[in-house]
Order: C-alpha cells, then sequence, then structure tokens
C-alpha cells in the first residue's frame, strides 16, 4: 500500500462535473493498493496518517495530528501510485492491484478512517476524477507499507 499525504486549506473532488467530495482544513490522501496487499495491512497505515504530527501548533511547529485538529480526509483512488516508469515511456501498472481487490481494500481503508471519527469524503472508485487543492505549507508526505 502506497499514500501520498497533502496537508491542505480545502480540496475537492468532482466526477463529470459535479462536486462529490468537499473537506476544508485537513488532508488529501491518495491511495493505491498491489497485488501482495491485504486488509490486514489497512489499520497500521490509517492509525499512522491520523496520528501524523504535520498541524502546526501556536509556535509555528509541526506538533499537532488531524486528529487534534479535528481535520478532515478526502480520500482518493489512485492505482497509478503503482506505476512502474523505469522501462520504456508508458508506465506498467502491473504491480497494481487488480479493480476488484483494490476496491474492497478501499472501502475498507474508508471504513476504518471513519471509525477514528475522522470526517471524511471520498472520490470513486474507477472515475475519472478531478482534485483541487490547497497544499498548505505545502506538506507533502509518501507513506508505503510493504
Amino acid at each position: 500500500m502506497k499514500v501520498v499525504v497533502q496537508r491542505v486549506s480545502e480540496a475537492s473532488v468532482r466526477v463529470e462535473g459535479q462536486i462529490i467530495g468537499k473537506i476544508q482544513t485537513g488532508i488529501v490522501v491518495l491511495v493505491g493498493f498491489n497485488q501482495a496487499d491485504s486488509a490486514d495491512l489497512i489499520p497500521w497505515m490509517v492509525d499512522k496518517i491520523c496520528h501524523l504530527r504535520i498541524f502546526s501548533d501556536q509556535n509555528d511547529k509541526m506538533n499537532y495530528s488531524l486528529l487534534d485538529v479535528a481535520g478532515e480526509m478526502l480520500i482518493i483512488s489512485q492505482f497509478t501510485l503503482y506505476g512502474d516508469c523505469k522501462r520504456g515511456r508508458r508506465p506498467s501498472y502491473s504491480d497494481a492491484a487488480r479493480p476488484e481487490i483494490a476496491e474492497a481494500l478501499y472501502e475498507e481503508f474508508i471504513s476504518q478512517v471513519k471509525s477514528k471519527g475522522v470526517n471524511t469524503s471520498q472520490g470513486i472508485f474507477g472515475a475519472n476524477m478531478q482534485v483541487q487543492l490547497i497544499n498548505d505549507g505545502p506538506v507533502t508526505l509518501i507513506l508505503d507499507h510493504n
């Protein structure tokens, strides 16, 4: 499982021109799954993301987590995180989980984030989405669990 975490002041996702998810202060999480991933990896990743101290305190130091600031999370499925660009000019996605497996893992990921009490919005698995965000900082982190 790979995720890209971006601290944002606001973000939204559109499908076919319609906003289907929107957040204010919080994080956008792009999440991708590979063939070897299973649901037992999700609790670790969700806990890690929710407790990352990437929000500033009164001294402008990153001491607060998403939970500390009651931030929101916009979750977007992103199989292209497993694009292999080592050979040729077209990425290979052979390491990405098959759609039926990845969709179940994506839904479980969302469910576990919600169980932490985080206000969430999400994209639609497999849809062509347009994500707009204002990256605050900017703060962008890549997490990988293998």
